[in-house]
């Protein structure tokens, strides 16, 4: 008797899915549960203390000339993560393992733990970088007000797209993206846009940092899901 109230008590608990505001992911774009649409961009870094004066009021301006030309919000994001080094610490354990000149193998074990120590100490952090480029009807002013109007009041129309009109909404994101990614390039940045399993790999290593590391995601192409 405990044993079906515990099945059914865990049956009531709300799926994760349930309070994330992400309904799908495909061909490299993020839909939205309330119909609009995300590109993630992966952008690198400017270590603009060590630029000279003018350099620095170059890329101030060219920043500036950036934000002004959109039309519609980004939003940029800054991830920090500890440093993980267990793929390279595994790869010299095999190096070590398999090397036959002894004083080579003591060299990759002081080396090996010197560099895990050394993480560990200083609490090493990396730090990536993202532009979040979103596609909502309502700021899509090249369409009539009510157009847009009927795409956001109803968006569970928007959600379940036939293939043709999710076409259409992803080559208006990509449209604005590629703005986006010249405004940045202008910076001197360097930019990537996310594909459909990085994106996958990014919101399940965001949500999941800690089973990240120690499952990471299968290739999607690899991953039979029963019907």
């Amino acid at each position: 008797m405990k044993n079906k109230k515990a099945e059914k008590k865990r049956k009531n608990i709300p799926s994760t899915k349930k309070h994330l505001m992400i309904n799908e992911i495909k061909e490299d774009c993020v839909i939205m549960k309330d119909g609009t649409l995300r590109a993630v961009l992966m952008v690198s870094s400017i270590n603009f203390a060590l630029k000279n004066e003018d350099e620095q009021n170059g890329i101030i301006s060219a920043y500036v000339s950036f934000m002004n030309s959109l039309e519609y919000p980004i939003q940029i994001v800054i991830q920090s993560r500890e440093l993980n080094i267990s793929p390279y610490l595994q790869r010299l354990t095999k190096h070590e393992a398999e090397q036959t000149n002894e004083l080579l193998r003591v060299q990759i074990a002081d080396y090996r733990s010197f560099v895990a120590q050394l993480v560990e100490m200083g609490n090493i952090t990396s730090k990536n970088f993202y532009v979040v480029v979103p596609y909502d009807p309502l700021s899509n002013k090249s369409k009539s007000f009510w157009v847009r109007f009927s795409e956001v009041i109803n968006p569970a129309n928007i959600v379940r797209l036939k293939d043709k009109r999710f076409q259409t909404r992803k080559k208006d994101l990509g449209s604005r993206v590629r703005v986006v990614e010249s405004g940045l390039a202008g910076i001197g940045l360097e930019v990537k846009r996310f594909d459909t399993q990085s994106l996958v790999e990014l919101y399940y290593s965001t949500f999941n940092p800690d089973i990240a590391l120690s499952e990471p995601i299968k290739d999607l192409g690899k991953i039979q899901i029963e019907k």
